[in-house]
């Protein structure tokens, strides 16, 4: 996983676009179609908050944003944390670990960052995605309504201090 540059802005949104729709083709309320803007993923970018995983032979099939704070979705909490949005795998890369990946690179900035929690949320009718945070180590920690979204469940774990992730 590395830092996503400008010129991948375009592959990132795409990405994200293209699973907004599977969702929404799967009746999964968690991305609505058309919510992020490609000027939205250049500005994150530019912020150094994209990262992403590049294949030669596909391009990014993996990606998320990395924030220090999250006052959108946490409030004014000052827990140092690492906060993950928009984890995203490519279809044709499911079931092969690249989501534990991805999470646990999230894991290793923070480790380097030094602090000690790692949190995400999704959305709290999104049982499979819950699921799928729970076996990976999270709680449930609580719930809170976005403005203009649906309600999420908020999620974190520690952050394991001796742990390192390897590439997959």
């Amino acid at each position: 996983m590395e830092a996503a540059v400008p010129e991948e802005a375009t592959e990132i949104h795409g990405l994200r676009e293209r699973l907004a729709e599977w969702l929404h083709e799967k009746g999964i309320q968690q991305w609505p179609r058309g919510e992020v803007t490609l000027d939205r993923i250049v500005s994150e970018i530019e912020r150094a908050e994209w990262h992403r995983v590049r294949l030669p032979e596909l391009g990014v099939v993996a990606g998320m944003r990395v924030l220090w704070s999250d006052p959108d979705f946490w409030g004014e909490d000052t827990t140092p944390a690492v906060y993950v949005h928009g984890l995203m795998v490519d279809r044709s890369m499911a079931r092969t670990g690249m989501g534990t990946f991805l999470l646990e690179s999230a894991a290793d900035l923070g480790r380097a960052a030094g602090v000690n929690t790692l949190r995400i949320d999704c959305a709290e009718s999104n049982d499979v995605l819950r699921s799928y945070y729970a076996a990976h180590g999270f709680r449930e920690v609580g719930r809170h309504a976005v403005r203009g979204l649906f309600p999420v469940t908020l999620f974190e774990r520690p952050i394991d201090r001796d742990a390192a992730t390897s590439p997959e």
